[in-house]
C-alpha cells in the first residue's frame, strides 16, 4: 500500500489525467440522455473536453487552468449548454489555485466562484419569488466557497510546516555552530594547559639538569638530588599529560591511576616548593579565609602561579626573589606575584615581541576572562615584574 501511494505521489499528473478521463466520460454520457425531450448538444463536447483539461494540468498550470475554465463556463452561458457532471472541474481548479496557485489567481478563483452561481441560476432557472431565487443561488454558491476555504487552509498549513521546517534547520545550523565553538574553545583550553604543564615542568628539568651537571664532580650528593627532582618532575609532566590527553581520547577505557586531580589553589604550597627546589627564592603569604572556591577559578589561580612563576625563572635573571601573594575576598580571589628580576625584557618576550612565540601573558588573560576576571600585568616601579589578577566567585555575564 505504501508503495502504491509512493508511486501516486511521484506521478501527480498521470493521476489527475486518470480523474480527467472519468469526469470527461461522464460528462459525454450525460449530455447524451435525451433530457427533456432534447437532443444532445454537439457544443457540449468541446467544452467538456476543456474541463477535462483543466483537472488534467491543473498542478502543472493552475493558473492557465482557471483561465480556461472561465472560458469554458462563459461558453456554456452563451451556447446554453446546462450544469453538466464535468463543471465539477471548476471546483477542483478552484481549490487547487487556493492551495498551490499564485494570490492573484487564488483571490480571481473565489471571485469567480461567487459570481458563477448568480450567472447560472440567472440564465437558466426560474423561480417564483425573489427569496426563492436568492435561497437557490446561495445553495450553490457555498460548494465554491468551501473549495476555496479547504484549498486556502491548505496552503496556510504548508506554510506553517515550511516555517517550521526552517527553523529546525535554522537551529540545527545554530547548535552545529555552538558545537563548533566549543570544540574549539575546548581545544583552545587544552593548549593552554599543555603550553602551562610543559612550560614549567620542562624548565624545572632544565634548571635542575644545569645544576647537576655543574656539580656533579664536587658535589655528587647535591647532583643526585638535582636528578630526583627531575625525575619527579618529568613523572608529574607526564601525569598531567595523560589527563590533558586523556580528554581527548573517546571511546577508550581509561584507567583511573594514569592521571592526576585538576590543579587547584591548595596545590599552589606543592608548586611553591617545586619551585624553591629548583633554585628560585619565593614568598608565599595566603590572606584572608580559606574556604572551597570553583573548579575554575582554582585552576585559573594555579595556572597564574606557576606560569608566573615560570616565567620569573626564565627571564628574571641570577639571584632574582619573587613574591605570591593569594587574598579572599567576600567575593572573590586576589591574586599577586611580583618578583625584582628583568621586567622589562620580560614583558617584551611574553607578548611575543622578541621571537613572536610568546603566549604566557596572552593564555593568563584568556584563562581570567574566562572567569569573568581582570588582570593587570607589567613592569614594577625599579625593577621587576608583577601579575596582579582578581578573580570573581560568578562569571560575569
Amino acid at each position: 500500500m505504501q508503495r502504491l501511494y509512493d508511486f501516486l505521489r511521484r506521478h501527480p499528473t498521470g493521476v489527475d489525467s486518470f480523474w480527467a478521463l472519468l469526469l470527461v466520460g461522464m460528462g459525454l454520457l450525460w449530455n447524451m440522455e435525451d433530457t427533456a425531450s432534447r437532443d444532445p448538444q454537439l457544443a457540449a463536447v468541446p467544452i467538456i473536453l476543456g474541463l477535462g483539461l483543466v483537472v488534467a494540468l491543473r498542478r502543472r498550470a493552475p493558473e492557465k487552468m482557471i483561465l480556461l475554465a472561465t472560458v469554458c463556463g462563459l461558453a456554456q452561458l452563451a451556447v446554453d449548454v446546462r450544469t453538466n457532471p464535468a463543471d465539477f472541474a471548476l471546483l477542483v481548479i478552484l481549490y487547487t489555485n487556493a492551495a498551490d496557485g499564485a494570490r492573484w489567481a487564488s483571490r480571481y478563483g473565489l471571485a469567480a466562484g461567487l459570481v458563477a452561481p448568480t450567472l447560472s441560476n440567472a440564465r437558466w432557472e426560474r423561480q417564483d419569488t425573489a427569496w426563492q431565487w436568492f435561497v437557490v443561488t446561495a445553495f450553490l454558491t457555498i460548494p465554491f466557497v468551501l473549495a476555496w476555504v479547504l484549498g486556502d487552509s491548505i496552503r496556510t498549513r504548508r506554510a506553517y510546516y515550511a516555517q517550521l521546517e526552517e527553523r529546525a534547520t535554522r537551529l540545527e545550523k545554530e547548535r552545529e555552530e555552538r558545537s563548533k565553538m566549543a570544540v574549539a574553545a575546548e581545544r583552545a583550553r587544552i593548549a593552554r594547559e599543555l603550553h602551562d604543564v610543559v612550560a614549567h615542568n620542562v624548565s624545572v628539568m632544565v634548571v635542575q639538569a644545569d645544576g647537576a651537571a655543574y656539580v656533579m664532580d664536587a658535589a655528587p650528593e647535591q647532583a643526585r638530588q638535582a636528578l630526583e627532582t627531575i625525575s619527579g618532575t618529568g613523572r608529574q609532566a607526564l601525569a598531567e599529560m595523560r589527563r590533558l590527553l586523556g580528554v581527548l581520547r573517546t571511546g577508550e577505557p581509561s584507567d583511573s591511576t594514569d592521571y592526576v586531580p585538576q590543579p587547584d589553589v591548595e596545590q599552589i604550597d606543592d608548586l611553591i616548593e617545586q619551585v624553591r627546589g629548583a633554585g628560585l627564592e619565593v614568598d608565599f603569604r595566603v590572606e584572608g579565609s580559606p574556604r572551597p572556591l570553583p573548579s575554575g577559578v582554582e585552576l585559573t589561580a594555579y595556572r597564574i602561579v606557576q606560569e608566573a612563576l615560570t616565567n620569573t625563572r626564565k627571564h628574571g635573571g641570577p639571584d632574582v626573589f619573587a613574591s605570591v601573594r593569594l587574598t579572599y575576598f567576600d567575593d572573590g580571589l586576589g591574586l599577586l606575584v611580583e618578583d625584582d628580576g628583568r621586567g622589562a625584557q620580560r614583558e617584551m618576550y611574553e607578548d611575543g615581541g622578541a621571537d613572536g612565540k610568546g603566549h604566557g601573558l596572552i593564555g593568563m588573560r584568556e584563562r581570567v576572562g574566562m572567569v569573568g576576571g581582570t588582570l593587570d600585568a607589567g613592569p614594577r616601579p625599579g625593577g621587576g615584574f608583577r601579575i596582579s589578577a582578581l578573580l570573581p566567585l560568578k562569571p560575569a555575564g
